[in-house]
């Protein structure tokens, strides 16, 4: 959401893991996420804000500084990011609140341009067995799985059962203890209200 931008370590968690308008729907913890944030500032890549009166430093990213993008270039990046390898068909579609392209040629013609160049951003990957269109992919981060030839992308790993119990564990823990915080506030307030009775 604009409004909340940039986005605090919390609200980049939260936007990392929806699992709205996702594929696949991811399920990162906080530590993946700053591992992710500290990859992107040793590029340059992201920036530390500190706004007057926040309480929580946020970041922002610095890709228009970094590469000439216009806003067609930055909603395929953005799906590209977000969804993996796409089709041209699937970006056309997907892209559709970031930026409308009026035909599937104009979507070509964006592709075409952040293929091209000493650096390109983007690759066409081989076709593959099984599938009948040829995907496109973003080359920020690390190569798939098998190389570009063979472009067998791994899916995100699923949570750990002993993590995930762990993570359930202290969540129970957690509640437990601010249960137990608000009976002795209760109890502490009910004696202070005595006093005036």
């Amino acid at each position: 959401m604009p409004e909340s931008y940039p986005l605090s370590l919390n609200s980049l968690v939260g936007a990392c893991n929806q699992t709205t308008n996702r594929d696949p729907v991811t399920a990162y913890d906080m530590q993946t996420v700053e591992a992710g944030i500290d990859a992107l500032r040793e590029k340059k890549l992201i920036t530390v804000v500190f706004g007057a009166g926040s309480r929580v430093q946020k970041y922002r990213h610095n890709l228009l500084e970094h590469f000439e993008l216009d806003r067609s270039d930055v909603a395929v990046m953005s799906v590209l990011l977000l969804r993996g390898p796409q089709t041209a068909g699937e970006l056309r579609a997907r892209t559709e609140r970031l930026f409308h392209f009026a035909t599937i040629e104009e979507l070509e013609a964006c592709l075409g341009g952040l293929e091209r160049g000493d650096a390109p951003l983007i690759r066409l990957l081989p076709q593959q067995p099984g599938q009948k269109e040829r995907r496109y992919v973003q080359l920020f981060s690390a190569e798939p799985q098998g190389g570009w030839q063979t472009a067998s992308f791994a899916a995100p790993p699923a949570p750990h059962p002993a993590r995930e119990d762990s993570r359930i564990e202290a969540l129970a823990a957690e509640v437990a203890a601010l249960r137990e915080e608000v009976a002795d506030l209760k109890a502490g307030f009910a004696e202070f209200k005595k006093q005036f009775e």
